[in-house]
């Protein structure tokens, strides 16, 4: 509609139907029609005329509504496949495909949730969250977490490298070298990654990390967001936080781990670094996460927090969609 009011808009300043077509970026033919249109009907001459052939007979919202409903048992299946739903329907299957698309169902996906049961999930967002919006001066604001288990996986044959109308490929079966664990503290207004890789993931070498932290950063007050993972809340760390008052903790709720912002720099390395590797040792992998972390660092930026604390709860809080008691 905009287009054709575009047309006509620039006819009645002057300009000829080739400049016309030009500037609005469609054929000629176009332009005429909906000139001509316009000066027989005025306005209403814009809208749609009605389309040639027979109307439409299969009411898309039947079968929307018949994919919404279970399957029978008989069948053995969790969900409508369109060539099943167009069998029971009798439909074709691309009848079945142009109501989804209409409606914008797709029982062929499906996603996990889970919402988090922390007593304290209103304070412990608004902690996190005003953290993140709104830094205090003079200090320095570290999401710190550990990813554990990245495997050192090296495959049984060569990978074939990418060419010229092939992508990479690699052999399905792998051979497992160990494990590691990556430390890692995020500072969330230059992006810059300490880290630290060890061998075990435990109250240890997490309080050592702490430690290396604390002097990569001294004399300033740093506020260090963390989840509920046990091993960051034992006794020895508590004794090590009260030791040292500049090291302020936040934990995020339990189950909301996702709004500590290091979660977004492990899925980059994950991604960038480690997925397609093929590492022979544990020490060849940690070596390929310490050359990333350096050039990381080189070119990091801030990770910015756009939602409130108002945005995260109106989603955090489940919704009651029935009162049974199961």
């Amino acid at each position: 509609m905009a287009r054709r009011a575009r047309i006509v808009l620039l006819g009645a300043d002057g300009e000829s139907n080739e400049r016309v077509a030009e500037l609005v970026g469609v054929s000629l033919p176009t332009v005429r029609l909906w000139r001509g249109r316009y000066l027989a009907r005025g306005l209403a001459g814009l809208g749609d005329a009605p389309r040639p052939g027979r109307p439409r007979t299969i009411d898309h919202r039947k079968i929307v509504t018949a994919t919404l409903t279970p399957p029978p048992k008989r069948l053995g299946v969790t969900h409508w496949s369109s060539r099943l739903l167009a069998a029971r329907l009798k439909v074709s299957p691309a009848t079945v495909a142009r109501a989804w698309r209409a409606y914008g169902v797709q029982p062929w996906r499906a996603e996990s949730f889970r919402f988090s049961t922390d007593p304290e999930l209103v304070g412990k967002v608004t902690d996190v969250v005003g953290l993140y919006l709104a830094p205090p001066e003079n200090a320095v604001v570290l999401c710190v977490d550990e990813k554990s288990q990245i495997q050192a996986l090296d495959r049984t044959q060569p990978v074939l490298l990418m060419q010229p109308g092939l992508i990479e490929r690699r052999s399905h079966d792998y051979v497992r070298h160990g494990t590691s664990t990556l430390f890692a503290a995020l500072d969330i207004a230059t992006g810059q990654i300490t880290a630290a890789l060890k061998a075990r993931h435990r109250r240890q070498e997490f309080l050592a990390f702490l430690r290396q932290v604390a002097r990569a950063y001294p004399e300033v007050e740093l506020h260090l967001v963390m989840d509920n993972y046990a091993a960051h809340k034992t006794p020895e760390v508590r004794t090590w936080l009260a030791a040292n008052p500049r090291n302020h903790v936040h934990l995020t709720p339990t189950h909301a781990s996702w709004m500590n912002l290091v979660e977004v720099w492990f899925g980059i390395v994950e991604r960038q670094a480690i997925r397609r590797g093929v590492f022979r040792s544990v020490k060849e992998l940690n070596a390929k996460i310490r050359a990333f972390i350096d050039g990381w660092n080189d070119r990091s930026h801030p990770f910015i927090w756009t939602k409130t604390a108002e945005q995260v709860l109106a989603k955090a809080n489940p919704k009651q969609t029935s009162k049974t008691d199961h």
